[in-house]
């Protein structure tokens, strides 16, 4: 295609034809590129253009005498659990380019760009939404006292869901299980491997080593905050996408035009038992003792929040420590060292809350120590 200079070029076959080349080239992109596009549930039915789609789990088959069914009439039923997966995520990418802004580039160069950033973009926003769900809707793995190194948590994790059985699942293959870390673990284990695994099958000037102990291993920066690895099924979680192919329009009086791009996603766990996720860091120590007046208790937390981070607290007879990944309600806004209006042996939670989005990365909790009891 010759290279185009004038936008107006984008409302007729030719700029049309170069919007479908260039999402084409943003879908293939983001499927190749995405860590959840390689692990993600596809067996789902129904029709995404409607809203929802639909997972099915089926039980295990259990043997029974022989005659058993020839005695009933009829053999057992197939049980099934149907899980829902709403595509409830609507996003765009609408710019607005004006003609001066094409005049080095072209059309087709500044196309080009822009696609690459918009394959960039959603790659990382369905992977972050891809992990926070397995966060969300998974469990916090803690391992036991032995087990002090990385590589030793990770094959405890590892070894939990392999032996994992229930009505759905009598034991997990290791070539159904995989590992997503963040760089720093990665980092960790790679060290490890370099410098402590005497194995030919480990090339230690490769920047990935695939595999650890037969479980697919992946590096990614889209973790949640605070978490260090997810071991999970290949699986566990669905997340549909539909798109609609780039369009463009004219701008009303203006020289611009508008390039849009919409897409749609939902992310859900349809077996959120084969999903376990671990956090060195996501536990704080939270220790209470009398304040200066009556019905106050001081706090003191370890280790100290990061950056610009926040504190909340929640005080009750009864406080269930949220989640990594959680977003709170009914939590008190808090400065880390104001004392706290709190009565002696009620249960007090305090939150390190992320400054961007308010999602909890570290929560401790302690029996309430006061200065009397507050009226």
């Amino acid at each position: 295609m010759a290279r185009i200079t004038s936008l107006e070029v984008l409302l007729d076959p030719a700029g049309k034809m170069l919007l479908a080349e260039a999402y084409n080239g943003v879908i293939e992109n983001v499927q190749k590129a995405t860590i959840s596009g390689q692990l993600k549930n596809t067996d789902l039915s129904g029709d995404p253009t409607a809203g929802t789609v639909e997972a099915k789990r089926f039980a295990n088959a259990k043997s029974n005498a022989y005659g058993t069914a020839r005695g009933k009439g009829k053999g057992e039923l197939v049980k099934g659990k149907p899980v829902t997966i709403p595509i409830d995520t609507d996003r765009e990418f609408i710019e607005e380019v004006e003609q001066k802004d094409v005049s080095l580039l072209g059309v087709d160069g500044f196309i080009t760009r822009r696609s690459a950033n918009h394959t960039m973009q959603m790659t990382n926003e369905l992977d972050r939404a891809f992990f926070e769900e397995c966060v969300a809707s998974g469990t916090q793995f803690t391992p036991s006292t032995e087990a002090t190194a990385i590589q030793d948590i990770i094959e405890e994790a590892i070894v939990t869901l392999e032996t994992l059985k229930n009505d759905y699942i009598d034991g997990i293959p290791r070539n159904m299980l995989s590992v997503q870390v963040t760089p720093a673990v990665y980092s960790k284990m790679r060290k490890y491997l370099d410098e402590n695994v005497n194995n030919a099958n480990v090339n230690t000037a490769a920047e990935e080593f695939q595999t650890f102990h037969g479980v697919r291993f992946m590096s990614t920066i889209n973790m949640p905050a605070g978490c260090d690895f997810i071991v999970q099924v290949d699986g566990s979680v669905a997340q549909p996408v539909r798109s609609t192919p780039y369009s463009a329009e004219k701008v009303p009086m203006s020289e611009a035009y508008a390039i849009e791009l919409f897409f749609y996603y939902g992310t859900k766990a349809v077996t959120p038992e084969t999903i376990l996720f671990y956090s060195a860091t996501g536990t704080m120590t939270v220790s209470s003792k009398a304040g200066s007046t009556a019905g106050k208790t001081k706090l003191t937390v370890s280790p100290a929040k990061s950056g610009t981070n926040t504190y909340s607290y929640k005080t009750a007879e009864s406080v269930e420590i949220p989640k990594l990944g959680a977003t709170i309600e009914g939590y008190t806004a808090w400065n880390g060292t104001a004392e706290i209006t709190a009565k002696t042996n009620d249960d007090i939670v305090v939150v390190e809350l992320t400054a961007t989005d308010s999602k909890v990365v570290r929560a401790g909790k302690t029996k309430v120590t006061s200065n009397g009891d507050s009226e």
